[in-house]
């Protein structure tokens, strides 16, 4: 870690790890040195450079979501492919913190220090998902995933505003929706300890989605424009095939969403 080095610069180097080790490794050692200021924000970095795709290992392959077989809670195998779903989103979403570090300039220092956290609290876990595959006799990569976050990452390149709308407040805030059932099946089967990660994961990604939230304002703010119609259009242009009810009321609005844009998402996705 280059002390005085820029922070796009180590946010680059983060997208571009492929291993999950490597790529832990990095955003944790990144992030720490955030926090302590061992590196800036460059105020003058050029632009940033285009990115197809960020570092992935060989496995899991990567397939539409219609190939993903359904299996139940029944099985350990039916738990583990499960358990690696939300491994494999918690992988994209390092990218995905630090995607909105790196692509987006001459946003205040404070977004910065969200996405950093967002991107560090990520790998976290991801390492605690995977660590519980392990446990079960498996690994991420056992199973297929497919790339819906990352492929929602590229149609926002362009727009920070269309960015913290649609991947905080629409994908990452699905797991808002649905995690708490999740949770209580998983106990029903005595599986406490997935059940104890996905607690901590869903404490702490209502955060995450408030941080698209409070960004979210904030780039309307700037733009003269009024949230509650923008976020309804960009739903109806980007996201009405992937909004699915019913919703989180509670931790939607904890995490930042109005009674308007609760009832948007209600109507839209019916």
């Amino acid at each position: 870690m280059s002390v005085g080095a820029s922070l796009f610069d180590h946010a680059r180097d983060c997208l571009a790890a492929a291993s999950p080790e490597d790529k832990v490794a990095a955003t944790h050692a990144a992030a720490d040195a955030f926090r302590i200021g061992g590196f800036a924000i460059d105020a003058d970095a050029p632009a940033p450079r285009p990115i197809a795709m960020p570092g992935r290992p060989p496995r899991p392959r990567l397939v539409h979501p219609r190939e993903l077989p359904r299996r139940g809670f029944g099985s350990d195998e039916g738990r583990a492919a499960f358990i690696h779903a939300i491994a494999h989103i918690e992988f994209n979403a390092i990218d995905l913190g630090w995607d909105a570090v790196y692509r987006f300039r001459g946003m205040p220092a404070q977004y910065y220090a969200d996405w950093v956290m967002v991107a560090d609290d990520e790998a976290r876990h991801f390492t605690m998902l995977r660590t519980r595959l392990q446990a079960m006799g498996f690994d991420y990569g056992d199973f297929g995933a497919h790339n819906g976050l990352w492929e929602m990452a590229e149609k926002t390149a362009h727009d920070v505003l269309a960015r913290m709308a649609l991947v905080p407040r629409v994908l990452e805030a699905r797991g808002l929706d649905v995690t708490p059932g999740m949770i209580v099946k998983l106990r029903a089967l005595g599986d406490h300890a997935t059940a104890d990660i996905l607690e901590v994961i869903l404490r702490e990604e209502i955060a995450h989605v408030a941080a698209g939230s409070r960004w979210f304002r904030w780039c309307c703010e700037r733009e003269g424009i009024d949230p509650e119609p923008r976020f309804r259009a960009l739903l109806v242009e980007y996201a009405r095939a992937v909004l699915h009810g019913p919703f989180n009321v509670d931790a939607r609005s904890a995490a930042g969403f109005s009674e308007n844009e609760l009832a948007a998402l209600v109507q839209i996705s019916g």
